[in-house]
Parts: C-alpha cells; sequence; structure tokens
C-alpha cells in the first residue's frame, strides 16, 4: 500500500481509502465487518463515511453506529484509523426543523459533529467534511466553527465534497484571509464517464493546495465486467437505491462505449474493473481513490488494481473511447 500525505496536511493516509456508503443496504453487518477488517490487512488507513450513510428514510446514521460496533471489537482498531464523516445534507432529524435542510451553517455543523460522534463512539474526528456546496455559505461562520472545533480537538482537519472549483476557491481564499489552512481534500466524482473535474476543478485544487480524493472510480458497477450483462443483485443492475439514477450508462452512446470498452480489455487480458481504478489512481491530480467495496473480494480486486500500470498506448485507446473535456480550461474550449 502506498501512503500519501492527505491534501494539504502533513497527515500520512492510505493512497486507497474504505468508503463505506454501500454498509448495511448491500451487504450485512458481518459482510461490513469482514471487509473493514480486510482493508486494515491490506495497509488501508483511510475510511470514509458520512452522517447520511445508511439505506435510505429512516436508516439514516446507521452505518456511523455500525462502525462504531466494529471499533468496539478492540485490537486498537480506532487508533489505527484515519476516520472521516461527513456533514450537510438532510439527515431526518426532527428536532432540527428547518435546519434539517441540505446546507452549511455553524449550528448544522455543530449538531452534527455531537452526534456522529455519538454514534461512532469517538471523541475525534481526523477529518470532518462537507458533504456538498452551499452557495449562500457565509464562510466566516463556517470557518469560525470549524476553528473552534478543531481547537477543542473534536475534529483535525476540514474537507470539502462535491464543490465546484469556484466556490472552493472562494472558500480557500477566506480561510486564507482568517490565517487558516481551510479544507485540505475535495472528495469528487471522477471515472472515465466523469471527467469534467479535468476542465476547472483539478487545475484548481493543485493551485489552493487541496488534494482529490476520488470516489465513484467504477462508475457504480458500469466500469466493470458485469455491466453489459449485469447479475442480479449487483449495481450494474440497477436493482438497489444507489443504481437506479445510473441506469442512464447502459443505453444509446454510452452503451456503445461500454462495448468498446469491454473489447480493448479483453483483448489486453485485463479485467474492466481493474483497468476502471488503475486510470483514476494514474491520474497526477487524485491524492487519494475512496472504492466502495460490497463484497472482501471486490476490496482486494480494487486495492491490487490500485497497483496496475496502464502504458501509453493504452492511455490513449481509453482516451478514444471515454474522451475527457479536452484539457483544462480555457485551453478547452478555444480549440472551436
Amino acid at each position: 500500500m502506498q501512503y500519501v500525505n492527505l491534501g494539504s496536511s502533513t497527515m500520512k493516509v492510505s493512497k486507497v481509502a474504505l468508503g463505506t456508503m454501500t454498509f448495511g443496504k448491500m451487504n450485512t453487518e458481518k459482510e461490513a465487518f469482514a471487509i473493514m477488517d480486510r482493508a486494515r490487512e491490506l495497509g488501508i488507513t483511510y475510511f470514509d463515511t458520512a452522517n447520511n450513510y445508511g439505506g435510505g428514510v429512516g436508516l439514516r446514521g446507521r452505518v456511523e453506529q455500525m462502525m462504531n460496533r466494529w471499533f468496539r471489537e478492540g485490537d486498537k482498531r480506532r487508533e489505527s484509523v484515519i476516520l472521516a464523516s461527513k456533514f450537510g445534507l438532510e439527515v431526518e432529524e426532527e428536532a432540527d426543523g428547518v435546519n434539517d435542510a441540505m446546507g452549511l451553517s455553524a449550528y448544522k455543523m455543530r449538531r452534527s459533529l455531537e452526534r456522529s460522534l455519538k454514534r461512532l463512539g469517538t471523541d475525534r474526528l481526523e477529518l470532518y467534511t462537507m458533504h456538498h456546496e452551499d452557495r449562500q455559505a457565509n464562510w466566516d461562520e463556517i470557518w469560525g466553527a470549524y476553528e473552534n472545533l478543531i481547537a477543542q480537538g473534536k475534529i483535525y482537519y476540514a474537507g470539502s465534497s462535491n464543490f465546484s472549483a469556484w466556490e472552493l476557491c472562494r472558500a480557500k481564499f477566506e480561510a486564507e484571509k482568517r490565517h487558516f489552512l481551510g479544507m485540505v481534500v475535495e472528495q469528487h466524482k471522477y471515472n472515465l464517464f466523469c471527467r469534467l473535474p479535468e476542465l476547472e476543478m483539478f487545475p484548481a485544487s493543485r493551485a489552493l493546495g487541496v488534494g482529490i480524493s476520488a470516489y465513484n472510480p467504477l462508475c457504480g458497477g458500469y466500469l466493470t465486467e458485469n455491466a453489459l450483462n449485469p447479475r442480479p443483485g449487483t449495481r450494474a443492475a440497477g436493482d438497489n437505491i444507489y443504481s437506479k439514477t445510473m441506469g442512464v450508462y447502459n443505453e444509446g452512446p454510452y452503451r456503445e462505449q461500454l462495448v468498446r470498452f469491454d473489447k480493448l480489455c479483453k483483448e489486453a487480458g485485463l479485467l474492466q474493473s481493474d483497468v476502471a481504478m488503475a486510470w483514476v489512481c494514474h491520474n497526477p491530480y487524485v491524492n487519494v481513490v475512496i472504492i466502495g467495496p460490497r463484497t472482501v473480494e471486490q476490496l482486494e480486486r480494487s486495492v491490487r488494481a490500485a497497483e496496475l500500470k496502464l502504458d501509453d498506448d493504452f492511455l490513449r485507446a481509453l482516451d478514444e473511447i471515454f474522451p475527457g473535456p479536452g484539457g483544462e480550461a480555457p485551453k478547452a474550449y478555444m480549440r472551436f
């Protein structure tokens, strides 16, 4: 396992992070425990969760509770993990009333953190992430709350997720005015189908010193060997809550891309999921790759795939099948 500084921090984390969004819905608690145990054995130190993970309405927060039970099994499980959780989305906290709506505020941050710490059975988070940008956010309020929580030792670093490049810039500039580090890492969707971050997010993050944690490297199962003929129960089959909105990838021009991708991988003697994972890891802008395995086998394969090297000819062939935005802005749209 390779270890890297998490973005602009000097905290070391594993290059491959364990995402937990599938826990409790697409596998059992026993299977989730086995995945976390094996992740530790493979050298994964960075575990990512969120206060709304759990499987849908009425179950939000269940994954944090599940991880608490795993931590309590001992063997320094909690001490050996860089633990990240997120806040900012609706979580059905009736007591919060209108403040339960998606958004960022000091009120929401503090209350969400206290609840997450209680569910997780821990006294701190190494990374506390804003789950989605809020363009109405008051950054003096947000950064002031982060500073207080860091001073109290309840969190170590701030992070963001699903931000636009310009909002990332605005947040960092406001942090600098306060002589505060701001977010050290941005968690962003990135895979062969979704290459828009190359246009502005990646160059902005590098200029700002913010790392990129890429999630969804396999596009919810559509960049795997199961995509064209999905088995029941897999994400690509579209029969679970995480893939209902992703069926578009099995239609029209997207399916044509999958057919070409399938042919390319088979000719090279490689599995599609391995190629998709290796391609994301290959990008120098990507600091960490977050995986979401349903099984121990998927976990092990993703870790192996992170070490796979793709040659220049193969990378060019992938670019032909999955063309990106044409490089960084503004050069990308000055071609026309």
